[in-house]
């Protein structure tokens, strides 16, 4: 383990599209077993360990090879049967057992108490995250109705005591047997206000949320780039 502490710093997300293909010596493109389209764009993250801190997650990552890289890819029910959206990447953590689309022009950064996390290379704003936690609930029904859950969480989770919050949309989507939450909110105060939307399921024994948003001066022209964000949240088996 020291040793690993020591060695030069290892970067445990490979970004597979043409060029890093053919630094991997890679001479053709990668395809999922279940679909003949063509995958460029995406983000693998490998396996990780990780330690809970304060009810939240912090990464310590480790070496992983291709080839387990793979296989573990594979094994996931995430296969890409559809195209990732024009402007998007796809990351992927098998580890951890979720996935999300970003807009390709962001990039990653270290969100302090989160799992994963992306920008705008100019307005730091503008971004995404994803955390999760560990829960003895099965599913999010089980936290209650989701109107009395989603007001609780805007009012006094998300938002400070001097800041006003303004709940505008809520929405359930079932996919492969997994019930996902995701709602569009805003957090103003008298010098500032921010819109996103979250996402939060549950499974794998972990309560997963996704938030995504920006400044409201910028909203109404993100809105509908950044809810493509949130509702391709997705849990994977693990």
């Amino acid at each position: 383990m020291e040793s690993l502490k020591n060695s030069p710093a290892i970067h445990s997300t490979l970004f597979l599209n043409a060029s890093s293909s053919s630094q991997m010596g890679l001479q053709s493109p990668i395809f999922f077993p279940c679909s003949r389209r063509k995958i460029t764009h995406f983000v693998i993250r490998a396996d990780q360990t990780t330690s809970s801190h304060h009810g939240c997650v912090r990464r310590r990552p480790v070496l992983a090879g291709l080839g387990a890289l793979m296989t573990s890819l594979f094994s996931t029910r995430f296969a890409f049967a559809e195209e990732i959206p024009e402007s998007y990447r796809a990351f992927v953590d098998v580890s951890d057992g979720y996935s999300y689309y970003y807009p390709s022009d962001w990039r990653d950064f270290d969100f302090r108490g989160h799992d994963s996390a992306f920008k705008d290379r100019i307005l730091q704003l503008q971004n995404v995250r994803v955390s999760f936690k560990p829960t003895n609930k099965a599913d999010i029904h089980d936290l209650g109705p989701m109107e009395e859950v989603i007001s609780n969480l805007v009012n006094n989770i998300y938002a400070a005591p001097s800041q006003r919050t303004t709940i505008f949309d809520m929405q359930e989507r079932t996919i492969d047997g997994k019930n996902y939450w995701t709602f569009e909110y805003e957090l103003a105060s008298s010098s500032f206000a921010r819109s996103a939307f979250a996402t939060i399921a549950i499974g794998n024994g972990r309560y997963y949320t996704l938030i995504v948003g920006a400044n409201e001066r910028r909203w109404n022209r993100l809105r509908n780039k950044l809810k493509v964000v949130a509702d391709s949240f997705r849990i994977l088996d693990i």
